[in-house]
């Protein structure tokens, strides 16, 4: 359903739960043991979330909607897997990692709400993406809204999540949904080479800019006393001594 594979400071987690990758109740605890995992990998700095299917996730599982549709109790259980849902979405943004989505095909509602919790996202220039769960009456709750319009801006949100509007892969960049567009056949190579090079990076810096970013965003805190409090950190890091020792060497 969900595999996950580390190689040196790189994890990858493919989504393979066939045809489409819809999320139901097993999906998103599985999903959920993998990030708990990976909070404790120090040593990985990247993560990179791809489809082993021809979708990258077409979002929850309309077999498990149907069968909770038609009771109250039932429809009581689909806020409760919504829920479980935002939770898990979170905890994969606040990890320390750089997580990359790898779109390779259709991410909808939920499938997408998956893509805006990482920080960056590749498409495909075939795929599609949206929240269209306006059509059926519905609004995207696992954090859709949210993200969208923090990400997008109030404009970009509210005629994508208010029109129910589905973006080609071009559109998506364009609208500040995605950060790159790839021809298809491309996008494993395109992605391969962007996971290397961020992995080359030092895991500690990467998570301290992360904190920043997140406390801006945020604007709960003194994002410039963060800055500081971050900085400080990183200077009396072993690795980041090496590594400024070794510019200045080479000056």
């Amino acid at each position: 359903m969900i595999s996950l594979t580390i190689e040196d400071s790189v994890a990858t987690v493919t989504l393979c739960r066939a045809p489409v990758n819809a999320i139901n109740e097993e999906w998103i605890e599985q999903f959920d043991r993998i990030l708990a995992e990976l909070e404790t990998l120090r040593h990985v700095n990247v993560l990179r979330i791809r489809s082993g299917e021809r979708l990258f996730c077409a979002g929850a599982d309309l077999e498990l909607i149907g069968s909770l549709f038609a009771t109250e109790a039932g429809r009581v259980k689909m806020i409760a897997i919504t829920r479980r849902m935002q939770e898990i979405y979170a905890r994969l943004e606040r990890l320390p990692q750089v997580t990359v989505a790898e779109i390779n095909g259709a991410a909808m509602g939920g499938g997408f709400e998956l893509a805006l919790a990482c920080d960056l996202r590749v498409v495909a220039d075939s795929a599609k993406v949206g929240l269209p769960e306006a059509r059926l009456g519905l609004l995207p709750a696992a954090g859709g809204t949210q993200r969208m319009t923090r990400i997008c801006g109030e404009a970009v949100a509210r005629r994508l999540i208010l029109g129910a509007e589905v973006l080609a892969g071009a559109d998506a960049v364009a609208l500040g949904c995605a950060h790159w567009v790839v021809p298809a056949a491309e996008l494993p190579a395109f992605v391969a080479a962007l996971v290397a090079r961020l992995a080359a990076l030092p895991a500690k810096a990467i998570a301290e800019c992360k904190h920043c970013i997140e406390v801006a965003v945020a604007g709960r805190a003194d994002g410039y006393e963060v800055e500081l409090a971050g900085s400080a950190a990183l200077l009396a890091d072993g690795e980041t001594q090496e590594r400024v020792r070794g510019f200045l060497n080479r000056q």
